[in-house]
Order: C-alpha cells, then sequence, then structure tokens
C-alpha cells in the first residue's frame, strides 16, 4: 500500500500542477482580451494595431525557434512578401481586405514551404545561414522589380477598402476590431499547437532529434511543418500590416526586420507563450517613443539587448515564469 501510494503521490502533483498551469493560462488568455477591448480607448489605435502585428510576428518566429529548436534569419521574407501581395492586389485588382491578407498569407505559405524543403537538410548555423541567403534573395528581387514592389519607393496609398465589402475599414477603430480578432485568432491557433500532439513531437526533436528519429517519427517531415506554420502566420502579420500602415515597403523584406524579430523573441522570453507579446511592446514602444533619437534608436536598442542578456537570460517573461514556478 506504501509503495502504490508514493507511486500516485508524484502523478497527483504534476496534475495539479498542470490544472496550476492551465487555470493561469485561461486567465492570461482573459487578461488580453480585456485588454485588447480597451486598449483603442486609452492609446493611439495605430500604434496598437503595430504591436498586434509585431506581436504576431514575434509568436510566429517563436513557433519555430522555441518550439522546433530552428534558428531562422529569413523570417522578413514571408513577412515582407505577404506584405507586397496583400498591397498590391488590394491597390491594383481592388481585392477586399479580407482577400489581399489571405492571398498574402497564402504566399507566405509557399515562400515557407519551398524555403523550408531547401533549409532543413541541414542544421545548426548552417540552416541559419541558409535562411539568411534565401532571404536575401527576396530582398533583390523586391528591390530589382519596381513593376511589382514599386522598387525603393514601395506600394503606397494601398486602400483599406470595405470588409466582406459592407464594412468600411477607413476609419482606425474600426479596422482595430479585424486585427485584433486576427491577433487573438493567431495567438490561440500557436497556443493550441504547441500544447498538441504534434507540438509535443516537435519539442521532443528539439530536445533529442536522435532519440526522436529513433522513436519512429519522421523529423524532417516535422521540422517542415513547423517551418511552414511559422511561415504562413509571419506572412498572416506582414500581409495585415500592410492594410493598416497601406504601404509595403524594402523595410518589410529587409534583413533587419528578421533581426528585430529575433530581438522581441529574445527580450520577451524564448520558449515561452506570451513572451513574444511583451518583447513586441517593448521594442515597438522603444522605436516609437524614442524616435526623436533617430539613428541612435538602434544604439539604445542594442544596450537594452545586451542588458536583457545579461540580467535576464530567459527573458522578461521567462524569468516571471521561473520565479512563479509556471509556465508561461
Amino acid at each position: 500500500m506504501t509503495d502504490l501510494a508514493s507511486t500516485d503521490a508524484p502523478a497527483a502533483i504534476v496534475t495539479e500542477t498542470d490544472d496550476g498551469a492551465a487555470r493561469l493560462h485561461r486567465n492570461l488568455f482573459i487578461a488580453i482580451a480585456v485588454a485588447l477591448v480597451i486598449a483603442p480607448f486609452v492609446a493611439y489605435p495605430v500604434f496598437v494595431m503595430k504591436v498586434l502585428c509585431f506581436a504576431l510576428f514575434a509568436l510566429a518566429f517563436n513557433l519555430l525557434l522555441g518550439y522546433g529548436g530552428l534558428l531562422s534569419f529569413g523570417h522578413a521574407a514571408y513577412f515582407g512578401m505577404a506584405s507586397y501581395v496583400s498591397a498590391y492586389t488590394a491597390k491594383n485588382w481592388g481585392l477586399t481586405p479580407e482577400l489581399a491578407i489571405l492571398l498574402g498569407t497564402a504566399v507566405g505559405a509557399a515562400l515557407g514551404l519551398v524555403f523550408g524543403a531547401l533549409a532543413i537538410r541541414r542544421q545548426g548555423i548552417y540552416f541559419a545561414m541558409i535562411t539568411l541567403a534565401l532571404a536575401q534573395m527576396v530582398f533583390f528581387f523586391s528591390l530589382q522589380t519596381p513593376g511589382f514592389t514599386g522598387g525603393e519607393d514601395g506600394i503606397q496609398a494601398v486602400p483599406r477598402g470595405k470588409l466582406l465589402g459592407l464594412i468600411d475599414l477607413a476609419d482606425d477603430r474600426v479596422l482595430y476590431w479585424l486585427v485584433a480578432a486576427i491577433f487573438m485568432g493567431g495567438l490561440l491557433l500557436i497556443y493550441r499547437v504547441i500544447h498538441s500532439p504534434f507540438g509535443q513531437v516537435c519539442k521532443a526533436i528539439r530536445d533529442n532529434e536522435p532519440r526522436a528519429i529513433s522513436l519512429g517519427y519522421r523529423a524532417s517531415q516535422y521540422k517542415l511543418m513547423v517551418f511552414v506554420l511559422s511561415a504562413t502566420l509571419a506572412g498572416l502579420a506582414g500581409a495585415t500590416k500592410a492594410i493598416v500602415f497601406q504601404l509595403a515597403s524594402l523595410t518589410d523584406v529587409y534583413w533587419t526586420m528578421s533581426g528585430e524579430v529575433v530581438l522581441m523573441t529574445l527580450v520577451g522570453g524564448l520558449g515561452t507563450v506570451f513572451g513574444p507579446i511583451v518583447g513586441a511592446i517593448v521594442i515597438v514602444a522603444m522605436q516609437n517613443y524614442l524616435a526623436t533619437l533617430g539613428a541612435w534608436v538602434t544604439v539604445v536598442q542594442g544596450v537594452i539587448f545586451v542588458l536583457c542578456v545579461l540580467l535576464f537570460r530567459e527573458g522578461i517573461v521567462g524569468v516571471i515564469s521561473k520565479a512563479i514556478r509556471k509556465p508561461l
């Protein structure tokens, strides 16, 4: 009887811990939903929409690196190309915003499928360098095709149009609710993927790929699937951003955009569900409120990044998660 009791005790503790984490996550989702409702009334809606777009971008990147163990230096390719496609189709083809966003997202997914199939053949730094090289190809393509991308001028004055042909999105606050819904949907999807059997296998491959292969899992297929899913969500963020700012430019596909999403993820907390959101808020707020510093903004970002690495190695949310001993 004693042996049985001692065996059941750890299982009960694990179950109780899982229930506590699930309850905490549920409360955090409710808090995020409430914050999204209040935000446009206490802050500039366009600023909040920018935060949401980049938060979704960071969440997509974190899905690949934090849970797939794949470091990509080329996520700007999917973000930027989806932005171009969304802007081009909305302006030149007259597509409604939801169709333009969906088409941009589909292009991001297709690009992710092609690039992912090439990149996952290598591991570690070689994988990262391949993604960077492929992203630079996208950048130079965008630079050399002004008929499609507008070249250095980008695609400007993109019409926001009417959602489903009925709801005019010209008003920032009306558009905000669409962006908030897209962000919340993307966050819930990522959360579900992370806690699904697929997500558990991805984490197993991240932690010990040879052992996962020995158990019969086809690691390359799982890595490709998580790569495509990450690229798709990055494309969704880029396509939405083009409608919000009515602009798609070379900045969206430049390598610095890939660096920014890495910074957001690391500052917020790599491998945490909510960390990239916090990281996006910090970085976008810095860019917005320190804009008067000009080029010195990047220097300040660098200093903050160094301080975070030295003082908060797990990121802001990672440190909080460690302190309360519950996954965030």
